[in-house]
């Protein structure tokens, strides 16, 4: 080993040194000695590594102990930092599946706090004073709410429909069409989820064409279930056919079979009303006649992550006897948000204006507008021309699965601050506190106003505050 490198490694100090160290003492506040210590070991390989990796004549004369301080400082106030975190969304889309998805309603959200710092009758039958279930709390709501006759939650659609599946088609047939064979968020197949569940795939027609004949041709004995899936994330256009729900209750109430649909993001109301694509309502399909119907609660509802399974009294009745149905229970926070926001519902009005993500779906334009600009000049005020915002079009997404191909026109924040390229920027902003998450779109980096909070204002303005202070320290 040349003698600069090795002089360079003989200087990085022991961990017991570096921890009696003033400026790392100030950092470690909440921290066990042992826990510290191995982020002190892990920065130490870290700077070891960087010598020996340099070349020859990139290396400095001695080793800079006070960026090797400021590095270990910053490793254990960021050990201090819980790893799930509050963002701002400045995507453009509003379900966004890897930021959270659907933000809840502020009545939820004082129904979460009061479910979790106290007792609650969780499985406790307070008129009989003796155990209960935790699915009554929800079932009378959502059945007044669809018109369905039974319902069930759990902890998201995946489980919902592995559930009823195995609940009514365990080693049986189950005949769905080719072109509804989707694949959800994190590579799960909807082939995959049925083999799990012990049901047998039977698939009919073609990629873009379905006809009933199709389904009746597959029916043998060894069929249980006609199955309907809609194709949320995406869409078959041109010369395309499916078949009707309507008609495939009809099909299957001829068989004797049961019939499904999973909706992925169930919808309570009817979006078409503020001129976007139309989407199945939950109630839609519930009033075919379908035995089982299937969706999310954290997404198009507004809700807390759960899976919804409504319809026919004797089918769910099956699925409650299923011992799955413990393993996929939903706990009470869950339980408590949900039904919070299924409350709102009871008043279409306060369901449009109080859950956040319907609220912002629906939300005119002209507002989007004014909100941009009243934030562009707020922002030209606070950083007095150090950091540019300039309003410009864009086009949001429903995001979650939902309305796959409808735009949302939207408006959004071209955000500059020289001399940092968009790509910096943008990883800036993300690393920012609290993150930042915004998108570049043709080397401009955008922060798209419609899926801002009405609470996001300070955090926002505190973030690119820290991102325009720390370049300018640099």
């Amino acid at each position: 080993m040349d003698p600069a490198r090795a002089k360079l490694l003989r200087q990085l100090p022991a961990v017991d040194e570096v921890l009696r160290h003033p400026q790392v003492q100030a950092a470690l506040s909440g921290l066990s000695r042992p826990f510290a210590a191995e982020v002190v070991r892990q920065v130490i390989a870290s700077a070891r590594g960087e010598i020996l990796a340099a070349p020859a004549e990139g290396l400095p004369a001695e080793f800079d102990v006070a960026a090797f301080l400021k590095a270990v400082a910053a490793e254990l106030e960021a050990a201090r930092r819980p790893s799930l975190t509050r963002v701002v969304n400045g995507t453009g889309i509003i379900i966004h599946t890897n930021l959270g998805r659907s933000p809840l309603a502020a009545a939820a959200q004082e129904a979460v706090l009061e479910a979790a710092r106290s007792y609650s009758n969780l499985e406790y039958d307070l008129k009989r004073g003796a155990r209960g279930s935790r699915q009554a709390h929800l079932e009378e709501l959502l059945t007044e709410l669809t018109k369905a006759e039974a319902a069930l939650v759990v902890n998201n659609n995946a489980a919902a429909v592995m559930l009823a599946l195995s609940s009514l088609a365990a080693g049986k047939e189950v005949i769905i069409s080719r072109g509804q064979l989707v694949e959800i968020g994190g590579s799960f197949r909807m082939p995959e989820i049925m083999a799990a569940s012990g049901a047998i795939l039977r698939e009919v027609g073609t990629t873009n064409k379905t006809y009933l004949k199709d389904y009746e041709r597959a029916i043998t004995g060894d069929t249980a279930l006609l199955l309907k899936v809609h194709p949320s994330n995406f869409r078959i256009v041109g010369f395309t056919r499916e078949v009707s729900l309507t008609d495939l209750v009809s099909l299957g109430r001829r068989y004797g079979l049961f019939v499904m649909e999973d909706l992925g993001s169930g919808c309570f109301v009817d979006l078409s009303r503020f001129g976007l694509e139309k989407e199945p309502t939950v109630q839609d399909a519930v009033a075919t006649g379908c035995d089982v119907v299937t969706f999310s609660g954290d997404k198009l509802l507004g809700g807390p992550q759960a899976g919804i399974i409504l319809g026919r009294r004797e089918a769910l009745e099956r699925l409650r006897q299923n011992p799955q149905l413990r393993a996929l229970r939903p706990d009470k926070l869950t339980l408590a948000g949900l039904e919070a926001s299924l409350r709102l519902y009871l008043d279409e009005s306060r369901a449009l204006a109080e859950l956040p993500t319907l609220a912002m779906v629906t939300r005119p334009l002209a507002e989007v507008e004014r909100h941009a600009r009243r934030l562009a000049r707020l922002i030209h005020k606070t950083f007095g021309g150090r950091l540019k915002a300039q309003v410009k079009e864009s086009v949001a997404r429903v995001g979650g699965g939902a309305l796959a191909q409808e735009p949302l026109p939207s408006r959004a924040l071209a955000l500059s601050l020289p001399p940092l390229a968009p790509h910096q920027l943008e990883a800036r902003l993300r690393q920012a506190s609290p993150p930042i998450i915004t998108r570049v779109e043709h080397d401009t980096l955008l922060l798209d106003v419609r899926t801002l909070l009405p609470h996001d204002q300070p955090a926002l303005l505190a973030g690119l505050k820290m991102v325009v202070e720390s370049l300018d320290s640099e």
